[in-house]
């Protein structure tokens, strides 16, 4: 499956070992409990604390713009699904805090040159647009590098495929038309309102001519588009005496 080719080529990327990695947005603590079988301890940070019974995980509930520990006291950084949710205004922040607490490396996961406007929804309660999955930022190789100027990226790899693209006229004609076909069934909570996303209602007949121009539209577009990787992953290696200017 998808995930666990992620999973497999994101281990190929850890540390063989190490003393202490902090494993950011951990969730469910998945990878927390894959990084103990290589640190001596590892601290499993969310928004709100992770339920993670090992004995070398760590649960801290926290906020990553506004990390608790020491400037190079982390020997490992990992970050997968959690650079694409950050509100723009504080990714920056983000990513500064990772920078300042790695000593050693970093490790980045994220969607690739995802274009948010295929498979956004509409929100029922506020009548707003929403990116699939709540994927408010799109990544390149160029982005996560200006994101972690004190580093080097040490690799690169590609997970999955897709050929996902549309353009300005299907996207304007599939808002016309509700945005029947977004990904209605995420966990995501609107950005805008924070009321949970619904499917839309019956479509009128106008809003079902606008969908299939929309769905000829967007094949236009996507007749000249070329596949390329779905995930994104990116080790960095923070520099020895790069100095990190304050946020």
């Amino acid at each position: 499956s998808a995930e666990k080719e992620r999973t497999i080529d994101l281990l190929s990327l850890f540390p063989s070992s190490g003393k202490v990695a902090l494993d950011i947005g951990a969730r469910d603590g998945h990878f927390s409990r894959l990084l103990a079988e290589r640190f001596d301890s590892v601290i499993a940070l969310d928004l709100s604390r992770p339920d993670i019974d090992h004995p070398k995980v760590q649960c801290v509930k926290g906020n990553a713009a506004q990390l608790e520990w020491a400037d190079r006291s982390m020997d490992f950084v990992f970050c997968a699904e959690v650079l694409e949710h950050l509100p723009t205004n504080i990714l920056q922040a983000v990513c500064h805090e990772i920078e300042r607490v790695s000593n050693d490396r970093i490790l980045i996961g994220v969607p690739y040159r995802q274009d948010t406007r295929t498979g956004r929804m509409t929100c029922g309660s506020c009548g707003h647009m929403n990116p699939p999955w709540g994927h408010v930022n799109s990544f390149d190789e160029k982005r996560v590098a200006a994101l972690f100027p004190a580093c080097t990226i040490d690799s690169i790899s590609f997970v999955g495929t897709i050929k996902d693209q549309t353009n300005a006229i299907s996207t304007k004609l599939m808002d016309l038309a509700g945005n029947p076909y977004g990904t209605y069934d995420q966990e995501e909570c609107c950005i805008h309102c924070g009321s949970a996303m619904a499917p839309p209602p019956q479509r009128h007949l106008g809003q079902k001519l606008a969908t299939k121009a929309a769905i000829w539209t967007r094949g236009v577009t996507q007749a000249f588009s070329s596949p390329k990787g779905k995930w994104i992953h990116v080790l960095l290696s923070r520099r020895a005496n790069e100095h990190i200017i304050p946020a």
